[in-house]
């Protein structure tokens, strides 16, 4: 605190107070007020202090209220103590009234402490903010409210707080807006979005407070154990399977084709929750890619359509996300991923064109070389002679020695690949059979169309 001892104000308090008009603090904006009425609160807050010391929080309860109601910003232990002693006294409240009176109170210390708080964090080196006090006010609610509980009214202080605290939440606001949010979905099943997105965010600070936490420290055991709690509470909904996801999200993306907030909404929450595979998630991205088509739109359902199976659907976004490209880069990655649909496929020219397409448009990806080799590698045969056939492996080998010569980052794949495809070399001696030798060029008919040199 920035103050001295309560001996020692109080004597300052004394010795001015002769000449002095008694006035409270909340008449005229000083903390403590002036003449007796500051004596009084001084002596108040020392009196209630003293019992609180003692756990006599009945006794302490009428010499805090009188210092909080005419001093409310003499110190921030007035509400810090203020909560403790409301709370010990609704803990033992003997009827209902006398319960929520204290509750009543308990919450408008909350509100006033809220109302003063930028002079009070003047008087400590440990400030707060607005959305902490309402944090607490919401778990205080949630703890001592009378049941039945007014679970929407706390829901509500609670999901204020934590969007005003952000990743600085505490750990007990992420635990009660997990219960609150679960407790609304029980009671509303139309509530499901919102507590998929309520326990995305929880889950968010949570792991980003653990990030900040070195292992095996209590604070990091106590975060670990905030997101399994998470966790569970999530489970506990039965919506934890891409498969309820699908069902939540699936019959809503029709009605909202047109609502890009919403689209991309889901395409976030499907992504966080590792559901890409759904058609929840294939419809929301094509449906964004038509309200705003991009490169990287087009390129998405290309490749979701890829995953699934459905090689012309995928072959037309991919085509797409060419025509959008800003670069001759974006473009020839599209056409490498088409080859590889097609090559999927067995299409074999097709995926050749694709595959050229993409080295015309980046020479210096090794990727389509690759392919090519991949692609001649798994259809070799071209004629009805096996050591002719058995030539293509040449050229499977020099297109990867191309793909390591103008992409290093390619050079383990394409090495491991020429071992590999070096065992199916035609021999000398059968090549002999044919009148063919080293040195010889073969021209490799069919699909294929290339000239090879014998080595």
């Amino acid at each position: 605190m920035k103050i001295n001892t309560f001996g020692l104000l109080l004597v300052a308090l004394l010795l001015n107070s002769v000449s002095v008009n008694a006035q409270k603090g909340i008449e005229d904006g000083s903390r403590f007020g002036h003449g007796e009425d500051s004596i009084r609160s001084v002596r108040n807050m020392a009196r209630y202090q003293a019992l609180l010391k003692e756990n006599d929080f009945k006794k302490a309860y009428a010499p805090w209220k009188m210092a909080f109601t005419e001093t409310p910003w003499a110190q921030t232990c007035l509400y810090t103590d203020g909560t403790r002693i409301l709370r010990a006294l609704i803990t033992g409240s003997k009827s209902e009234t006398e319960e929520k009176g204290f509750l009543k109170e308990l919450m408008a210390v909350h509100d006033q402490r809220i109302h003063y708080l930028d002079s009070l964090n003047t008087l400590t080196d440990a400030p707060v903010s607005p959305g902490f006090i309402l944090g607490m006010k919401a778990h205080d609610y949630l703890m001592f409210a009378p049941l039945p509980l007014d679970t929407g009214k706390a829901y509500r202080m609670v999901q204020k707080a934590i969007g005003m605290e952000k990743e600085k939440s505490t750990y007990y606001m992420l635990q009660d807006l997990m219960d609150l949010s679960l407790q609304q979905l029980k009671n509303d099943p139309d509530h499901i979005e919102q507590f998929i997105q309520d326990y995305l965010t929880a889950s968010h600070h949570a792991n980003m407070r653990i990030k900040t936490l070195a292992p095996d420290t209590k604070k990091r055991l106590l975060w670990e154990t905030t997101k399994n709690y998470i966790d569970a509470r999530f489970m506990e909904s039965g919506q934890t399977t891409c498969k309820a996801l699908q069902a939540v999200y699936g019959p809503k993306i029709e009605r909202h084709q047109t609502d890009l907030a919403y689209l991309n909404q889901v395409l976030t929450t499907l992504e966080q929750l590792k559901c890409t595979g759904e058609e929840a998630y294939i419809a929301a991205s094509e449906a964004v890619c038509r309200l705003t088509p991009t490169y990287g739109k087009a390129a998405r359902c290309g490749y979701l359509y890829y995953k699934k199976g459905e090689t012309e659907k995928s072959i037309a976004y991919f085509d797409k996300a060419i025509e959008l490209a800003g670069s001759t880069t974006e473009q020839s990655t599209s056409c490498y991923w088409a080859a590889r649909v097609l090559f999927n496929q067995k299409q074999w020219i097709r995926a050749k064109q694709y595959a050229l397409k993409a080295i015309a448009l980046n020479p210096n990806n090794g990727k389509p070389y690759i392919l090519i080799a991949q692609m001649y590698a798994s259809n070799s045969n071209w004629c009805k002679e096996a050591t002719l056939n058995q030539c293509t492996y040449f050229a499977v080998i020099d297109k990867l020695q191309k793909a390591k010569s103008v992409d290093a980052s390619v050079t383990d794949e394409a090495n491991r690949l020429i071992n590999t495809y070096t065992a199916h070399i035609p021999s000398e001696h059968d090549l002999a059979y044919l009148g063919l030798k080293k040195g010889n060029s073969v021209i490799l008919g069919g699909w294929i169309d290339e000239t090879i040199i014998l080595r």
